[in-house]
């Protein structure tokens, strides 16, 4: 492996980088949104190359909005929000006990037939 002899100058150094600088990229303006883009790649803002949409985000949003019928407003969802919340608890409590009375009543029934087959 090569090993310099002597240790490069700062003036060699210097002389030798002088043509090693960063360039400005380019950078052109989007059809669509106006957003400064590099050259040659996807708008990030709106996701459009050359006026035609290719982020496939874009892509999924405009099918979703073109899928999505308007939302109509139903007659369950209007009565659930005149109701008050305590009644509509009330009511579920009342049929969980409603079942457990029934489900205890028929192990009752279970038990003493049982015993009478025995």
């Amino acid at each position: 492996m090569a090993v310099p002899k002597k240790r490069t100058g700062h003036s060699a150094q210097g002389h030798r980088r002088s043509n090693w600088k960063a360039t400005k990229p380019e950078t052109t303006v989007c059809s669509n949104c106006g957003a400064t883009v590099l050259t040659h790649t996807v708008c990030t803002a709106c996701g459009y190359y050359k006026g035609k949409p290719v982020s496939l985000k874009d892509r999924v949003e405009e099918t979703v909005e073109e899928k999505k019928p308007a939302k109509k407003s139903s007659k369950k969802a209007e009565t659930a929000e005149e109701k008050p919340v305590e009644t509509v608890e009330t009511t579920e409590v009342e049929e969980v006990k409603a079942e457990e009375t029934e489900t205890a009543e028929e192990k009752a029934d279970d038990t003493v037939s049982e015993k009478e087959a025995e």
